[in-house]
């Protein structure tokens, strides 16, 4: 058969017709976002929000039914131990309500020699915590204990320390609440014009509860008197969170206007409490107190905080933008990008943080994955990251 060079055009138009068809039809690679595996720290944290508050806080209260005379201290104000804070003009009182007075004196004795024996037993176990921490640096000195049991035993000191200020500053308040009530039992029996109610310790006042006039009954609130520069952070925590948390774990305070604070964990209340969450879901929650390293300057009592409970980390880790992981089977798997085409691998992951997760097995570093796969994407998949 004889070949024209009319047969060859028409051969090669086809097949420049084929070409340009499977080119047309021929799907564009998809754009996907992509990261490096590569090591870091991974960090696995509770974060809640919270607020500041005072460590020691007196609320000074009103020891006999009376009219309040206006309050003209003002928040902020410098206050020593026994110092007038108000004065209330009291009620003619009967044989009963006097009664009541010795009462409560009796019963203020009784709660100062309570908080006299709680002195004394955390100074004997500050003074034991200490002994612990000696023995423990020299059995890790010598080898014969790891190092974290040190790092527990000074951790011990610091709570055990924390705890005996708070068991002085309880009997301090206790020792001023004998003396309140037996003013105004004095002043009750001398039928004085007013009672003067004074502030149990030095500090500053916080804030002033009742600031005008007016007829108050025992037991009212009238100041609240502390330390502004002495203070702890409280977070709120869901009862499952609450377990993991320990007595010494880092914190890391934002949120409050200015950069990054550290702090600790002092101590995980025993009890949880109900509260109704912003979506109207009850939930069991649990107070973690917690202590500055060091406290900011410029922030007070009642400030609003951000806090990260840092509950395991690891400062090398191989670990994966937590955006790439999916599961599939049951199992965690990537999207690696491999030649321009996507191969899926499954993996082993360690410590699962908010941001990162450490990879065990399955990744090797500097490889390349796909960050947030849709259903869309698929084994042979053609791929061009994003620039």
């Amino acid at each position: 058969m004889k070949i024209t060079k009319r047969s060859l055009g028409y051969a090669a138009m086809a097949a420049a017709v084929v070409l340009f068809l499977a080119w047309w039809a021929w799907p564009e690679p998809r754009i996907v976002e992509t990261a490096r595996v590569a090591r870091g720290p991974v960090q696995v944290a509770i974060e809640e929000d919270g607020e500041t508050r005072a460590i020691d806080r007196y609320g000074v209260a009103a020891p006999v039914a009376g009219r309040l005379l206006r309050v003209v201290l003002r928040e902020g104000d410098v206050v020593k131990a026994g110092q007038v804070v108000a004065e209330i003009a009291p009620v003619p009182l009967s044989e009963t309500d006097r009664d009541l007075l010795e009462a409560k004196l009796e019963s203020a004795k009784a709660l100062k020699l309570e908080a006299d024996e709680r002195v004394r037993r955390a100074e004997a176990d500050a003074a034991q915590a200490e002994r612990d921490r000696v023995r423990a640096a020299d059995l890790v000195a010598k080898k014969f204990m790891a190092d974290q049991a040190l790092e527990q035993a000074e951790v011990a000191v610091k709570t055990k320390a924390a705890d005996l200020k708070a068991a002085r500053a309880r009997a301090v308040a206790a020792a001023a609440d004998v003396e309140a009530a037996r003013a105004a039992l004095t002043a009750v029996r001398a039928k004085a014009p007013t009672v003067r109610v004074t502030s149990p310790v030095n500090g500053s006042v916080l804030r002033i509860v009742e600031k005008s006039e007016r007829v108050l009954q025992p037991g009212t609130v009238l100041v609240t008197v502390g330390d502004p520069k002495a203070l702890e952070i409280v977070i709120d925590v869901l009862s499952n969170d609450a377990v993991r948390v320990r007595p010494g774990m880092r914190m890391l305070i934002t949120g409050w206007g200015g950069p990054e604070v550290a702090a600790a964990v002092r101590l995980v209340e025993p009890a949880a409490f109900k509260k109704i969450s912003a979506l109207g879901v009850e939930e069991q929650r649990v107070n973690v107190i917690g202590d500055f390293k060091t406290v900011p300057p410029g922030i007070g009592d009642a400030y609003r905080v951000d806090a990260r409970i840092i509950v395991a980390e690891k400062a090398d880790a191989l670990r994966v933008p937590v955006g790439a992981l999916f599961q599939r089977d049951g199992k965690w798997t990537v999207f690696v990008v491999d030649g321009g085409r996507l191969a899926s691998r499954a993996v082993e992951l360690g410590l699962r943080g908010a941001r990162n997760a450490e990879i065990v097995a399955g990744l090797s570093e500097k490889e390349e994955v796909v960050l947030y796969p849709g259903n869309e994407l698929s084994d042979g998949a053609r791929v061009v990251a994003r620039k």
